[in-house]
């Protein structure tokens, strides 16, 4: 299973506002995360939806990629805390109060998901259905021939 992850560093949000639109997203096949993102009204989710298509060009790189856009999917997707801007803000009385603009850490890893493979039995057709299933279509099979021989 192939992973890869790019990160976007110092985008300028808070790592709980951006933590919102990652939850949104996390865990859903690429098309669909980018789909929601483009239709989230909140201006992080376009720095989110640059990080994401980063990532997907990054898996599309590495050897061994399949090519299939849609077995893709979001792995991991989450919003550290960055580096903090203190600055000043003057208040009455000379006093001054402190503002902090807080900057986050945007990091998506998209992986592909495994082929599903069919499984096949040795005995064919009637073993790729569970005993209880044929079980229970043996004895409706079994009613619908009593019902038809009591009313002939």
């Amino acid at each position: 299973m192939l992973e890869a992850q790019a990160t976007a560093r110092g985008v300028r949000t808070s790592a709980q506002k951006a933590g919102l639109v990652c939850e949104l997203i996390r865990g859903k096949g690429v098309n669909h995360a980018l789909a929601t993102l483009q239709f989230t009204r909140k201006m992080i989710a376009r720095e989110l939806a640059k990080v994401l298509r980063s990532a997907v060009a990054n898996l599309q790189q590495k050897e061994g990629f399949g090519g299939d856009i849609d077995r893709l999917f979001v792995a991991a997707c989450f919003a550290n805390q960055g580096m903090s801007m203190k600055r000043v803000r003057p208040a009455p009385m000379g006093r001054a109060f402190r503002v902090v603009k807080r900057t986050a850490h945007l990091t998506v890893r998209v992986a592909e998901r495994p082929l599903a493979i069919a499984r096949v039995s040795a005995e064919g057709a009637g073993a790729a259905t569970p005993a209880r299933a044929r079980k229970t279509a043996g004895a409706t099979r079994a009613r619908g021939a009593k019902k038809a021989a009591a009313s002939a």
